[in-house]
């Protein structure tokens, strides 16, 4: 690591020699998966980018010129290379950096990312506003290939083709999003990507030029600039400039002789440009090469192997893994059952139903508003859709949820993963606003499990229900309990506990802390009645009707903000019916976006866990 603590950076990037460049991007590389190994993060997408980072960091000014990186799981290296060397083994730690570029955290990071194909239209409003102010600053955005498959991403080339703003855009092109990518613009890359004809006939033609007397070299040297015959004989970028965008590449971004000399040239070129260059994800790191899914987002491992440590809960599953394989036996006994990912055939758990049935399984990119759609044509035409999304990405497609499904009251069966607050990846992430989008909109049901094994049983419901439907479930391992068969009931609850002072009504993930803070509080003379209450909506509102009376307090819990969840809906209840109660007390997400850190971190902070819990009822309860 001798040349990253020797020297300053960014500055001393433009005085490096080639062959010193090369040894950073090494010891960069080996700093990025020593840390990833320890903390946790995005490895593969990030060991991709290191010299495409370095060649940015060699041409242009930041943070004057201005960098944009589309979801920013490729931002490593940025951060590393903008002044936050000396904290990145604090990286997605609890009040260390973030894992994506952060406003708050730098002036370097330009724009706040973690959703995908958000990068060309901030790019552009910036482009925009520079042009406005009569500045002269570069504007800079990387989009990998599989955030261009997103409607946003198509939405804002359309524009820039239009507005012809001076912009570069990076297409990093590694084949793969978080699963291998999908669709035409997939298809089109790789004919670009292997197109030998190009390459080899753009060198002829050189030749050709250099020869001419006099002139030759100045011809050559301008041509590299243009819309050239040779490009457009070949094909390759065609439909970028047909869109407006003068295309070039596709170059090896891991080759500094190729990669800085074109980004100098493109710099200098007036309108919007495409660079397309070409990466491999998990660069350097073999494992990585050769699992670049796995080590997309990963926990900690061991370098040398690049295996994760024991957790001691090797035989638990889990929820993703539950659901994938409960899907996959709906799909063996009902053909009509089909599933939709979003670029996320992996992480969603439906790799299983896809081995088994890959024409009832469709994967249609990070395109989440079509996915939904799609899905809901999909049950117009008589199909059993089950669309799995993670809860931070199916706000995305909330017009799609309410128009097109909802509207139409169609059987979508809507399954969100990584619902709840999920650790390290912080508020980008944290799927903790479902509850609250989804219960406001007519015609639809939403569940929540306490386990793997109710989550097996809702599934199994939603299966056999006729109407827009979902369910949300935490990222990470299962309880473990006890197997057992349950029976969902349409709307219904079931009481866990009887107790006689508080009313504790929880949902989901926060049914088992609610019996453990209930048990401590009854070791304390308050006796509590705890309820999971498996439905958000509809409520089960004849059972509140039972239980209410008599009751000194009144408790809710979920794992989702507080503005216009499930404690609303309780209250909804209460103003509804008339009926009084001495004592509320509601836990939840409270009305800031929380950061990362480990989830058991983010659960104390929050004050949902079940000592936490206890302690305020009591006190709310003796006061």
């Amino acid at each position: 690591m001798e040349l990253l603590k020797e020297r300053h950076f960014p500055e001393d990037i433009k005085l490096l020699l080639p062959q010193q460049l090369e040894i950073l991007a090494e010891e960069i590389r080996h700093l990025i998966i020593d840390t990833v190994s320890h903390n946790g993060g995005h490895l593969a997408s990030n060991l991709g980018t290191v010299e495409l980072t370095l060649a940015l960091y060699r041409v242009f000014d930041f943070p004057e010129d201005k960098l944009f990186w589309d979801v920013g799981h490729q931002a490593y290296t940025h951060k590393i290379l903008s002044g936050r060397l000396r904290d990145f083994h604090t990286l997605r730690q609890r009040g260390g950096l973030t894992g994506f570029p952060n406003r708050k955290e730098s002036q370097f990071d330009s724009f706040g990312v973690g959703h995908a194909s958000t990068a060309l239209s901030a790019a552009l409003g910036f482009a925009i506003a520079r042009d406005l102010d009569g500045s002269s600053r570069k504007i800079i955005a990387v989009i990998g290939d599989g955030a261009l498959t997103g409607g946003e991403a198509f939405e804002a080339l359309n524009n820039i083709g239009d507005l012809q703003k001076d912009m570069l855009i990076i297409l990093n092109d590694n084949e793969m999003s978080i699963s291998k990518n999908v669709g035409a613009m997939s298809t089109y890359l790789s004919r670009v990507r292997s197109y030998p004809e190009y390459n080899r006939l753009k060198k002829d033609f050189g030749k050709m030029l250099s020869s001419l007397p006099k002139i030759g070299s100045r011809v050559f040297k301008t041509a590299e600039f243009l819309k050239d015959s040779v490009r457009n004989a070949c094909v390759a970028g065609a439909l970028f400039e047909e869109m407006g965008l003068s295309y070039f590449g596709p170059v090896d971004g891991h080759d500094f002789a190729e990669l800085i000399p074109m980004l100098q040239r493109v710099s200098e070129i007036k309108g919007p440009v495409l660079l397309h260059v070409v990466t491999k994800k998990g660069k350097g790191y073999e494992p990585a090469e050769n699992a670049p899914s796995k080590f997309h987002g990963i926990g900690k491992f061991n370098v040398e192997d690049g295996m994760a440590p024991s957790s001691g809960k090797a035989d638990v599953a889990s929820y993703t893994q539950v659901f994938g394989k409960t899907v996959a036996e709906i799909g063996d006994i009902d053909s009509a059952a089909v599933t939709i990912t979003a670029a996320m055939a992996d992480g969603t758990g439906l790799k299983e139903f896809a081995l088994r049935y890959p024409g009832r399984f469709f994967d249609v990119g990070i395109a989440e508003e079509h996915a939904l759609t799609m899905a809901a044509g999909l049950a117009a035409a008589g199909k059993k859709p089950f669309i799995a999304l993670y809860s931070t990405f199916a706000q995305r497609g909330y017009d799609q949820i309410i128009h097109d499904i909802c509207l139409q009251k169609l059987p979508v069966r809507l399954c969100l993963d990584r619902a709840g607050l999920v650790g390290e990846d912080g508020p980008t992430h944290h799927g903790v606003f479902d509850f609250s989008f989804l219960r406001q909109i007519p015609n639809m049901t939403v569940m929540a499990p306490k386990d793997e094994h109710e989550l097996r049983a809702m599934l199994y419901f939603m299966h056999a229900f006729e109407g827009p439907i979902a369910v949300r479930y935490p990222r990470g391992k299962a309880t473990g309990v006890k197997e057992r068969k349950d029976n969902i009931e349409y709307g219904k609850g079931e009481i866990l506990r009887q107790g006689d002072d508080v009313l504790f009504l929880a949902v989901g993930t926060m049914v088992y802390p609610a019996l453990a803070a209930a048990k401590m509080l009854g070791e304390n003379g308050i006796s509590c009645c705890v309820v999971n209450m498996r439905f958000i909506k509809p409520l089960d509102e004849a059972l509140l009707k039972i239980l209410l009376p008599g009751k000194k307090c009144l408790v809710t819990a979920e794992e989702n903000v507080l503005a216009g969840g499930f404690g609303s809906a309780v209250l909804e209840y209460l103003a509804q019916s008339g009926a009084v109660i001495p004592k509320i007390c509601r836990f939840g997400i409270g009305d800031s976006f929380v950061g990362h850190g480990t989830r058991v971190q983010l659960l104390e902070e929050q004050g949902l866990t079940a000592e936490k819990m206890a302690t305020r009822i009591e006190d709310l309860c003796r006061a």
